[in-house]
């Protein structure tokens, strides 16, 4: 059984920082499979960065610049360092274990943190 258990959420003034964080535990994953999504009131849930193994990072166009995604392999922690955040930044963010089709592993989700941005 895989768990992905986010951490590092909370309230947060406007230009703020906040660095969440996913430990990964269990047998059947890869964390170089991990990558983050988030989703807002009234909206679809919706990736905000991803790593590959090799570390080239992908970012939301509204997060580049802002948002980094980088990765503890001997940890199995995968985190999110995220700066000058704004209101509308405000979501319940998410781990995700993506497997390729075909890789023989599961799709997990974390049961997510939330993040408040205040104006």
């Amino acid at each position: 059984q895989v768990q992905l258990v986010e951490s590092g959420g909370g309230l947060v003034q406007a230009g703020g920082s906040l660095r969440l964080s996913c430990a990964a535990s269990g047998s059947g994953f890869s964390i170089n499979l991990i990558d983050w999504y988030r989703q807002a009131p009234g909206k679809q849930r919706e990736l905000v960065a991803a790593i590959s193994s090799g570390g080239t990072t992908n970012y939301a166009d509204s997060v580049k610049g802002r948002f980094t995604i980088s990765r503890d392999n001997a940890k199995k922690t995968v985190y999110l360092q995220m700066n000058s955040l704004k209101p509308e930044d405000t979501a319940v963010y998410y781990c995700h274990h993506s497997p390729p089709y075909g890789w023989g592993l599961r799709e997990y989700w974390g049961q997510g943190t939330q993040v408040t941005v205040s104006s």
